[in-house]
């Protein structure tokens, strides 16, 4: 009996504190890991803390439009077999949370793309294959809405050290693109 006593004190320490049981575990520095060459690229590309603000776009899937301010960290995980997006805003287009995983499949020779969203109804999956293209790093993927299939695209464009830019897209049957919602992220200074 004692024992089930403490293994249920553990499970409710677990789900009740786990940024204190988690701030026990020793994180494995970044510079230490080995990615591969292809993480490690994403890894120089996005690697630290943003300030993000986000703009809807006034379309048929957001016709009040919206906007979001926010933050962001982006890291090495699984001892640099992924990397690791995770952020949390706020605005006129209500709150969100997110986890965002990218790794590379070497099989298929494309990055895997999941994504786990906190806001009015959106879920965990995983969200399409990335690549890149020149200097973009894209997500394609598809969606059910109204019960029609649609394309989508995430590029994130414009990558400098202190910045880069986000565009979710919708893909029109015609091949054309027109702009959802684009965010914008600039490095945090570190005072």
């Amino acid at each position: 009996m004692k024992k089930i006593a403490g293994l249920a004190l553990m499970a409710l320490t677990l789900v009740a504190f786990p940024a204190v049981v988690c701030a026990q575990i020793a994180e494995v520095g970044e510079a230490s890991v080995q990615p591969t060459p292809e993480i490690k690229k994403l890894f120089e590309a996005f690697a630290g803390d943003w300030d993000t603000s986000e703009k809807r776009e006034r379309t048929q899937f957001f016709p009040n439009g919206g906007e979001r301010k926010g933050r962001s960290h982006i890291r090495l995980g699984a001892g640099g077999a992924v990397l690791l997006m995770e952020g949390h805003s706020d605005g006129t287009a209500g709150p969100l949370s997110y986890v965002i995983v990218v790794w590379w499949d070497k099989d298929a020779g494309l990055y895997g793309f999941f994504t786990c969203f906190k806001d009015t109804g959106s879920g965990c999956e995983v969200r399409g294959t990335a690549h890149w293209d020149g200097d973009k790093f894209v997500n394609d993927y598809e969606e059910v809405v109204d019960g029609k299939k649609l394309r989508f695209r995430d590029t994130f464009q414009d990558i400098t050290a202190n910045s880069h830019t986000l565009v979710f897209a919708w893909i029109k049957d015609d091949g054309s693109m027109e702009p959802v919602i684009i965010s914008k992220a600039v490095r945090r200074s570190k005072h």
